[in-house]
């Protein structure tokens, strides 16, 4: 990794990652700069997926074609990170299963249960627990669902964050099961109309999310004993901080339509000291993984199996 590499994964990561930006400097120089270059990576391919680039879906299909099949891609910035992939020995079928979640926000975004939510997690998020366990030396395949279950978390947090944004953009996230069928539109405008039963419904559906979020955080705090210490400590930060952000919205009162909720620097620091007690389950042996958190996710890459017995 050249020193301009370096430089510009970790701008990117001050940038637009604050959260994984403030855990990173527990992993150290080396470890902190493969996980920036693993998060520069994930936001080129979501910026990509969310138009904020040229031709992106194009291009997200082309990186899939040349993985899978390895056919021809003209594509430098691209192409700028297939070493890096070679280099840490990063699952392609995992990174396949990233770009699918990806290449699903170029349609219309609807959801309609709770299994297509989980299952969309994954492919946008718990794909990128797995290539973090691979960056952070952990090639246990007992930590792979634990760490699926933080992707998926964090990315429940990340919609319960930006409701009003993606409905914006078109995007409705909660499972239409949650939300008596709402649309994005429908969404938008019950938050500047303003329309009282729309709010109340979203945010019942709000409410709800975040409790799946709080069950996956739950489960996924155990597989952090398969990480190297340093690398343990980062990724607890990071979780419980991301978490926090779900936390406050619910503390008041899932306020969706008033836009993102974010966490102060003060906040993090206070939420990352009371986290440190969580280590003293390094200690002890992790619980099995509750399978059954997976069964949405059938037949994808290194999911747990519903089928096997603790």
């Amino acid at each position: 990794m050249t020193s301009t590499t370096i430089t510009a994964a970790e701008a990117s990561l001050k940038a637009n990652g604050r959260t994984f930006h403030w855990a990173r400097r527990f992993l150290g120089d080396a470890m902190g700069q493969n996980a920036a270059q693993l998060y520069q990576f994930c936001r080129l391919l979501d910026d990509l997926a969310d138009g904020d680039l040229p031709d992106g879906a194009a291009r997200l299909t082309a990186l899939r074609d040349h993985l899978n099949t390895n056919a021809p891609m003209n594509d430098p910035e691209l192409s700028a990170f297939l070493p890096f992939i070679d280099r840490h020995n990063l699952p392609v079928e995992v990174i396949l299963s990233l770009i699918d979640g990806l290449i699903m926000d170029q349609d219309v975004v609807a959801l309609k249960t709770q299994e297509d939510l989980v299952r969309y997690g994954y492919h946008v998020a718990g794909t990128v627990g797995v290539l973090m366990c691979y960056i952070l030396n952990c090639r246990d395949q007992e930590a792979y669902p634990y760490a699926i279950d933080l992707g998926i978390a964090m990315q429940l947090t990340n919609i319960a964050r930006d409701v009003l944004e993606d409905a914006e953009m078109g995007r409705r996230y909660l499972p239409a099961e949650w939300v008596n069928g709402m649309s994005a539109d429908a969404i938008k405008s019950a938050a500047t109309t303003p329309d009282q039963a729309g709010i109340n419904t979203v945010r019942s559906g709000v409410q709800h999310l975040l409790g799946l979020a709080e069950v996956y955080y739950n489960s996924a705090i155990h597989g952090l004993n398969y990480l190297p210490l340093r690398a343990h400590i980062a990724i607890l930060i990071a979780a419980r901080s991301y978490r926090q952000i779900g936390v406050q919205l619910a503390r008041r009162g899932s306020p969706w339509h008033l836009g993102r909720q974010v966490t102060s620097t003060p906040t993090k620091a206070i939420t990352s000291l009371a986290a440190l007690p969580l280590m003293a389950h390094r200690f002890g042996a992790a619980p099995p993984h509750q399978a059954e958190l997976h069964r949405p996710l059938h037949g994808l890459p290194f999911a747990a199996r519903p089928d096997q017995t603790p």
